[in-house]
């Protein structure tokens, strides 16, 4: 007997190689897509299928679903979701709001295997890769959810996990988030972060097309590699390499992340060695106050050396952006995912 398949794991190119063997017509792949994208948890549902297939579909494939185990809401109007899934692990999702549109940002992993020292989620260590379906429905099952006044329009996978450390689920699910028959988002607005697996950076921009984040972090590689152990195999020059070597469509700079800790990376003659380094791309710079917690070994820089550091890169003609922490109170914002999850 044929395992059961997880329609949201399949592209559209797959599912209609499947159905000859179903005994079904090619376009009926189409058809079940635009029903499971639409958010029909059951093949009953599927009202332009006959009858009989809808019967038959239960012992051949299966409408996936994570458990919304809590739901928290945050002062500045940022939500956490917790989900269970099926064997157990526990993954996190955060919707931040923004004045006319949402953000979602998603899981790739269970945790994450990195160690990057100013994160908790490194700091449970990897429980496991996530399917594309269980990446898909984050997008899902917070969709509805989503005040229409402030539609779902961007999504960016920073939550836990380093999404190249799970390469071609991410690329499958990318492909599902983008495709037509899948959830249409715009290749602009769909945005993933690394903490810089080089090798993987240019074939991820040929795989698809995506805005890259670079979580940077610092200028020299012995503080990269004390706040960043994947430093040790992938130091900044060659980190840099392979971002040059990424295809950047037309109109778009990659975006350089660097979360400021006070005494570690936040001085001044770092801000100048930034730019220094940046010379030659088109690139942008997100700046992140860290986010103290009593777990981890920093402390957030003083407002006015964020300050001194944008403009340090500002005078060098180059987009630096201080990004507002979001969903603090909850335990929602950059670094912070999963630090209370139950253990065991």
């Amino acid at each position: 007997m044929n395992a059961i398949v997880d329609l949201k794991d399949l592209t559209l190119p797959e599912l209609e190689e499947l159905m000859p063997g179903w005994d079904q017509p090619r376009f009926r792949a189409r058809q079940l897509l635009k029903w499971v994208y639409k958010g029909i948890g059951d093949f009953g549902d599927m009202t332009d299928i006959s009858r009989a297939f809808r019967e038959e579909l239960p012992w051949r494939a299966c409408l996936s679903a994570l458990s919304l185990t809590d739901r928290q809401v945050s002062a500045d109007g940022a939500q956490k979701f917790r989900w269970l899934l099926p064997d157990g692990a526990g993954i996190e999702s955060v919707l931040i709001p923004e004045e006319d549109h949402s953000t979602l940002c998603l899981s790739s992993q269970a945790g994450c295997a990195l160690g990057c020292r100013f994160c908790l989620t490194a700091r449970q260590g990897l429980t496991r890769n996530l399917r594309p379906a269980e990446m898909v429905n984050q997008i899902l099952q917070v969709r509805p959810l989503v005040p229409a006044a402030k539609p779902l329009t961007n999504l960016v996978f920073m939550g836990m996990g380093e999404p190249l450390a799970n390469f071609e689920a991410l690329i499958r699910a990318v492909r599902i988030i983008q495709a037509p028959w899948g959830l249409n988002f715009s290749t602009r607005r769909v945005t993933v972060s690394t903490v810089g697996l080089a090798p993987l950076i240019p074939r991820l921009g040929e795989e698809v097309r995506v805005n890259l984040t670079v979580s940077l972090n610092a200028v020299d590689d012995a503080t990269r590699t004390s706040l960043m152990p994947v430093n040790r195999r992938y130091p900044i020059k060659k980190l840099l390499e392979a971002c040059r070597a990424f295809p950047l469509p037309r109109h778009r700079r990659i975006t350089f992340a660097y979360v400021l800790l006070a005494g570690v990376n936040d001085d001044p003659a770092m801000a100048r060695e930034l730019t220094r380094l940046l010379r030659g791309f088109r690139a942008k710079v997100n700046l992140i106050a860290f986010n103290p917690h009593p777990e981890l070994p920093f402390a957030a820089p003083d407002p006015a050396r964020v300050l001194e550091f944008q403009d340090i890169i500002r005078q060098a003609h180059y987009p630096v952006f201080i990004r507002e922490s979001r969903g603090q109170d909850i335990a929602a914002a950059c670094g912070q995912l999963a630090g209370n999850w139950p253990s065991g």
